[in-house]
């Protein structure tokens, strides 16, 4: 369907990767504690603009790559099977002074306002997911490995991964908005909700990043 491959396997890892705490999990946290339920949404719909845009840039980017030079598609592929693999080895090996968990504000560190000003959230949400390199490099090396290279119309697969991941990752950011306090404070507690997460992405990624570096073909 539109050159996807395994794009079941695709949504079950990108809703891993939504779950797996980040960057974006611990601004969206800190914003709903510290500013209340609508500073979160707006973060939320800040950081999922952010993905598309990275989505955009990467359809751009490897569907010229994809059109011009199947053998460069293909290399980038396997290179970004390898970071995959090495994205995996550093969930399972991080430590717990590492964690999100370790940087959340404390309950006495948290001082409500009463003025929400979206916007400036929702800037401040874009340019969090839009200049976090990690998010380009990722995008690079995710979505090839579900792309098949002899497809014609490769940027209208791009886009509809990206749209796909956009998805996902705004229904579970906002239910994490929406129990962030509750969240927060249980991921403050017992660090080691984050780690079980982080070591079940690891195993999937490396798996990932094998199952293509011993493709055939």
């Amino acid at each position: 369907m539109f050159g996807i491959e395994n794009y079941l396997g695709f949504i079950l890892a990108a809703i891993l990767l939504n779950l797996t705490p980040g960057t974006d999990s611990m601004y969206i946290i800190t914003r709903s504690i510290s500013q209340g339920q609508s500073a979160g949404l707006y973060s939320v719909l800040g950081i999922t603009t952010g993905s598309l845009i990275h989505t955009l840039l990467a359809s751009l980017g490897l569907s010229v790559l994809l059109a011009s030079s199947p053998t460069a598609f293909m290399l980038v592929k396997y290179l970004g099977a390898s970071y995959l693999c090495y994205l995996g080895f550093k969930m399972l090996t991080s430590k717990e002074s590492f964690l999100i968990a370790s940087s959340l504000p404390k309950d006495k560190d948290i001082i409500r306002q009463n003025k929400v000003d979206g916007w400036q959230i929702y800037q401040q949400g874009v340019l969090t997911n839009v200049f976090n390199p990690k998010v380009a490099l990722f995008f690079i090396a995710f979505f090839p490995q579900f792309i098949d290279a002899n497809y014609a119309y490769g940027m209208l697969s791009f886009l509809m991964l990206g749209l796909t991941f956009a998805t996902t990752g705004f229904i579970w950011c906002s239910c994490l908005a929406l129990l962030a306090a509750r969240f927060s404070t249980r991921l403050r507690e017992n660090p080691s909700i984050e780690a079980v997460l982080n070591r079940v992405s690891g195993v999937v990624f490396i798996g990932l990043g094998i199952k293509l570096l011993t493709e055939k073909g």
